[in-house]
C-alpha cells in the first residue's frame, strides 16, 4: 500500500529547494508537505511493488488515513512553528526541489495495541536524484515515527530564511528497543486540565514514548465520571475539578492518534479513601477509610462497575489495578471486618491476597490483562494470574526476579525513574539499565519496557513540564535505542539531550535546563545549548 498525495486534490504543499551552492549537502523547505488526500471512508492510494520506481494505476481502498494525515498536519505546523519562513524559491518545476514524501505503509490495520511494529526506514535523497523523500512502515505508527524523525533533520537558516535539511542523503532504520515506553501522570493529587494533558501527549510524541499511564484517582481525590456509580466523582477536589467520560475518550482518541496507548489505573484496595466520599459503605469506618472494605460485596460490585464503565473508554489490552502500600490493620481494626476474617480463616495478608485476585478476575472478565505493582508480586507471586505484569516500583533486584518467575515486568525503579525525585540527574535517567542482570534472551523478553513516574504532589499544570523535561528523554533513548548504540558514558549523550532540549523549548514546552537537579532555573544568562 502506497500513501501518495493526489495532486488535483485540495492539499497543502511543502517544497523543498536546494540552493546551487549548497547541492552537496543540503535539501531546503519551503511552505509545507504535500498531504495525504482521505474522506470519511476512503482514501487514495497506489497498490504495487514497494520498490518500483514507477507508480501504478490509482483506485480506492477502504482505510482509516486520518490518522497519517493528522501526523503530517502536525509536521508541517512543528517545521513552522520556530521561524517565519521567507524564501524566495525558484519554482515549482525546479529540479532542487523536494515536492513531498512518498510514504509506503504495508498494512491496512490502524488498530494501536500493545506490540504493534513501530519500525520505519527514512529516506532522504541527494537533489537530483529524485525529488521525493521516501518513508516505509509496516504500520501508521511506525510512519509517525518516522515523521517525527524527518521533522527532526529540518533547521531555518537565516541567511536564507529556508529550512534545510542538512548533510544528505540520509538514509535511517530505526525501531525501538521495548515495545513499551512510558510516562505516568498524576491527576489524584492534582487535577490537570486536558489542554494540560494533550500538551504532555504532543511532548511524549517528540521523545517517541507510546504509553500514557494515567494514574486518575487516588485516596485524594476521584475526579473521573463513572456512569454505573455516579457520585464516585464527589470525590473530586472540586465541581471544577473533574473529567466527564467524553474527556478521558477525547485523551485516548488524542493519544491514539499520535501512536500513543492510554494505560488507565486503578489502585487497590489502598489509596481509594476518595471513594469513600460518595459511597461511604466503601470505608470499613469513618476513622478508618482505606484499605476499602474486604469484607463488603458492595465493594466488589463497585469494582466491576467501574472497569465496566472503563473497558468502554480504555482500549489498551491491560489496566493497572494498583496494589502497592496496602496497610491492612484497618481491616483488623474494625470490628466488622475482623469478624469477617475470622469467618474465612484469614488474617491481614491473607485478605490482601484475596482482594487483589479478585479485583483481577473482574478485570480479566472485562477482558484486560492485568499490571500490579510489585508488592503483589513480593507478597503472593505464585498466585497472580500468569499474564500478569509486575510493575516494579522499589528498587533493583526485582526485574530480575519476576522473569524467573515467568511473568512479565515493567521496570520504573524509583531511584532512578521517579520524575518527582528532583534530585535524580539526567545522568541518573539515562544511565539505569532495564534488563540489569538478565542475561537470558528468553527473560530479557519478559521485561516489556520501561516507564518514568510523574507523580503529583507537587505537580500540577504550571511546572510539569519542565519537572518531565528534559530528564525523561533521557530514559526515553535508552527504551527506544538498541543497546550497542547507547553512550557507555551518559555525558556522551549531553550534546544530543541539550539539542533535543531546546528543541522542545522551540515547539513550545517548558524543558528546564540539562544541566543540574530537575525542575532547575537556568543558573546565569547564556545559550539554551549549555544549560
Amino acid at each position: 500500500m502506497i500513501i501518495h498525495t493526489k495532486l488535483d486534490t485540495a492539499c497543502i504543499h511543502l517544497c523543498i529547494y536546494l540552493p546551487t551552492s549548497l547541492k552537496k549537502s543540503f535539501w531546503v523547505l519551503q511552505g509545507i508537505i504535500h498531504i495525504l488526500h482521505s474522506s470519511s471512508a476512503a482514501a487514495d492510494f497506489y497498490h504495487g511493488d514497494d520498490t518500483s520506481d514507477k507508480f501504478p494505476t490509482w483506485i480506492t481502498h477502504s482505510c482509516n488515513c486520518g490518522i497519517l494525515k493528522d501526523g503530517f498536519t502536525r509536521l508541517v505546523d512543528i517545521i513552522k512553528t520556530a521561524h517565519v519562513i521567507d524564501y524566495n524559491h525558484p519554482g515549482s518545476g525546479s529540479s532542487e526541489i523536494l515536492h513531498g514524501i512518498h510514504v509506503i505503509v504495508t498494512s491496512p490495520n490502524d488498530e494501536l495495541q500493545y506490540g504493534v511494529d513501530e519500525t520505519y526506514n527514512l529516506d532522504v535523497p541527494v537533489p537530483g536524484k529524485t525529488t521525493f523523500a521516501l518513508l516505509k512502515a509496516k504500520t501508521i505508527y511506525g510512519a509517525l515515527h518516522g515523521l517525527q524523525t524527518f521533522s527532526q533533520l529540518c533547521h531555518f537558516n537565516f541567511s536564507t530564511r529556508a529550512i534545510e535539511i542538512g548533510q544528505v542523503p540520509w538514509t535511517i532504520f530505526d525501531q525501538p528497543r521495548f515495545s513499551y515506553r512510558g510516562l505516568l501522570i498524576d491527576t489524584s493529587r492534582h487535577y490537570l486540565p486536558l489542554p494540560v494533558i494533550k500538551k504532555v501527549i504532543d511532548s511524549m510524541a517528540y521523545a517517541k514514548l507510546n504509553v500514557l499511564h494515567w494514574h486518575i484517582v487516588d485516596s485524594q481525590s476521584f475526579p473521573l465520571e463513572i456512569p454505573s456509580f455516579p457520585r464516585l466523582w464527589n470525590g473530586a477536589y472540586s465541581t471544577e475539578e473533574r473529567y466527564t467520560v467524553a474527556d478521558a475518550a477525547e485523551i485516548v482518541r488524542y493519544a491514539q492518534r499520535q501512536g500513543i496507548n492510554v494505560l488507565s489505573e486503578l489502585d487497590v484496595p489502598g489509596h481509594a479513601r476518595s471513594w469513600g466520599v460518595g459511597y461511604p459503605s466503601l470505608w470499613p469506618s469513618d476513622k478508618c477509610t482505606e484499605p476499602l472494605d474486604v469484607s463488603n460485596e458492595f465493594t466488589f460490585k463497585l469494582i466491576d462497575g467501574v472497569l465496566s464503565d472503563f473497558s468502554k473508554i480504555f482500549k489498551y489490552k491491560f489496566v493497572h489495578l494498583g496494589g502497592d502500600e496496602v496497610d491492612t490493620s484497618c481491616w483488623n481494626n474494625t470490628s466488622h471486618v475482623r469478624e469477617w476474617l475470622k469467618k474465612k480463616g484469614m488474617n491481614g495478608t491473607d485478605a490482601y491476597e484475596y482482594f487483589v485476585l479478585r479485583a483481577q478476575k473482574i478485570a480479566m472478565s472485562h477482558g484486560y490483562e492485568i499490571v500490579n505493582w510489585e508488592e503483589t508480586f513480593n507478597h503472593f507471586g505464585s498466585k497472580l494470574d500468569r499474564k500478569t505484569v509486575v510493575h516494579n516500583w522499589l528498587g533493583g533486584g526485582v526485574a530480575e526476579r519476576v522473569v524467573a518467575a515467568g511473568l512479565r515486568c515493567i521496570v520504573s525503579n524509583q531511584e532512578y525513574w521517579y520524575l518527582d525525585h528532583l534530585d535524580t540527574t539526567w545522568q541518573d535517567f539515562y544511565s539505569y539499565e532495564p534488563l540489569t542482570n538478565i542475561t537470558d534472551p528468553t527473560k530479557q523478553k519478559l521485561v516489556i519496557g520501561g516507564e518514568v513516574c510523574m507523580w503529583g504532589e507537587h505537580i500540577d499544570g504550571s511546572d510539569i513540564e519542565q519537572t518531565i523535561w528534559p530528564r525523561a528523554a533521557a530514559a526515553a533513548e535508552r527504551l527506544w535505542s538498541s543497546s550497542h548504540q547507547l553512550a557507555k558514558d551518559a555525558q556522551d549523550a549531553y550534546a544530543r539531550l541539550s539539542h533535543f532540549r531546546c528543541l522542545l523549548n522551540q515547539r513550545g514546552v517548558a524543558a528546564a535546563p540539562v544541566v543540574g537537579y530537575g525542575r532547575v532555573a537556568p543558573q546565569d544568562p547564556g545559550s539554551c545549548y549549555m544549560q
